[in-house]
This record gives structure tokens, C-alpha cells and sequence, in this order.
């Protein structure tokens, strides 16, 4: 029984190999045009992510890790900010090997992420922050609740633009554009713009006073918007009038 399952295997096998030549002659016969759609759509950013690093070296003498803390999810409740929701520690570091070593102290340094939903908040906690001399923070990224959906939207434009072009092209020349006969996603080109008065999301903010002046209320932060872009190749068969 498994020898005559293997055999048909083979044969099934077989087949399909003998067949992919003959599909792929008769699509080359066909008499087609091939175009490429482009679409794309930009969009205000509706999920912010700040990274905080606390490190308990750095305050020492100042305030406790724990103390610290407290600043940081007071500021969050302060905003009404539900801090379950949006606050979560990403990674602790201690240097306990070095204490065991050298005799050290030990420090402790704590990563934390804070989502958010705008950039007016985002500057409010910036600007909290650094208050209490925590400037260790950075927009780690930026995105869109809904952004799957604005991904599809966008595709689809790209293909009707697509359908679109190859119908004034086929009518210059006395023809019709017939059904799809070749559809290929190219991908897709996600640009996201978040910028900090001209300073990259991607850049730690110290020193806010010094950035912003000492007569600035709280830093103006404005998001790019997230900018996608996507091409559809398609090839479409070529019909008479």
C-alpha cells in the first residue's frame, strides 16, 4: 500500500512538471499589455511609543529607581492615562556580577514603554519628565490602530489605478483591456515621518530646556504623518473593439 502511495506520488509528480511548460507557452501567447498601479495615502499616527530608561547610577544622590517610579506613573495619572494599559516595563539590567567582583554598588536601570495616542501628550510627558531630570527618552516608533485597513485600501487603489492606465493605453490604440491574466504585488513602501522640531524619533532627547529654551511651556512635538505606498503589477489580455 505505501509503495502504491508513493508511485502515484511520483506520477502526480510528474505530471505537473510535463504541464508547467505548456500553462507557461500558452500565457506567453497571449496577447497582453502590462502596467503597474501606484497608489499611496498618508495618515496621522494614533499609536505613539515613547522608551524611558531610569538608570538608578545616573540619579544616584538624586532620587531611588523606586522613587522615580512613582514620578513616572504619577505624571501618567496625572494625564489620565490608564497606566495598565499603557505603561510596561521592557527590560531591568543590574550589574550584581560586578558587585560580587569588585565590591561595587549596585545599580539597577529599568526600560520602560509608554503608549500614547497623540503627540500633544506625548510632549506633556516629555516635558514632565524632564522636570524631574528623566530625559533618557525616546519615540521608539510610531504606527496606526487601523493600519491594516489603510494597507488594503491602498492596494486596491493601486490595482484600479492599474485597470485604469492599461484602458487608456489599449484605447489610444484601437484596442480593449480584457480580464487579469497576471497579478504580482511589488511590495510595499512604508515611510514613517515622526520628527521632534527636526530631531529624528530615532535620536534620545537630553537636555530639553536647552533644546527648547528656557521660555518654552513644553515641548512641541508634531508627527509626520505615516506615509504607505504600494505598486501592483498587472497584465491584462488584450481584446479587439
Amino acid at each position: 500500500m505505501k509503495k502504491t502511495i508513493i508511485t502515484l506520488a511520483l506520477i502526480l509528480q510528474v505530471s505537473f512538471m510535463l504541464a508547467k511548460p505548456f500553462q507557461e507557452k500558452n500565457f506567453i501567447d497571449e496577447n497582453y499589455i502590462e502596467v503597474t498601479g501606484t497608489s499611496e495615502m498618508e495618515i496621522i499616527p494614533d499609536e505613539i511609543f515613547l522608551k524611558v530608561i531610569i538608570d538608578e547610577e545616573e540619579r544616584k544622590g538624586k532620587q531611588s529607581l523606586q522613587e522615580s517610579e512613582r514620578y513616572l506613573v504619577n505624571v501618567l495619572q496625572n494625564l489620565e492615562i490608564d497606566v495598565d494599559e499603557a505603561l510596561s516595563i521592557k527590560d531591568i539590567n543590574s550589574n550584581f556580577k560586578n558587585y560580587w567582583i569588585g565590591k561595587s554598588d549596585v545599580f539597577t536601570q529599568k526600560e520602560y514603554e509608554i503608549e500614547v495616542k497623540d503627540a500633544a501628550t506625548a510632549g506633556e510627558i516629555i516635558k514632565a519628565l524632564s522636570e524631574n531630570n528623566i530625559s533618557n527618552c525616546t519615540v521608539s516608533r510610531i504606527s496606526h490602530s487601523e493600519i491594516e485597513k489603510f494597507r488594503e485600501e491602498v492596494k486596491i487603489e493601486a490595482i484600479k489605478a492599474a485597470k485604469n492606465k492599461a484602458e487608456k493605453l489599449t484605447s489610444a490604440i484601437g484596442q480593449k483591456t480584457g480580464k487579469a491574466i497576471f497579478i504580482r504585488e511589488n511590495g510595499d513602501t512604508n515611510v514613517y515621518e515622526g520628527n521632534m522640531m527636526g530631531i529624528s524619533n530615532a535620536i534620545t532627547i537630553r537636555g530639553n530646556a536647552a533644546i527648547y529654551g528656557s521660555r518654552a511651556s513644553q515641548p512641541l512635538i508634531e508627527f509626520g504623518k505615516i506615509k504607505m505606498e504600494y505598486k501592483i503589477l498587472v497584465r491584462f489580455k488584450l481584446e479587439d473593439l
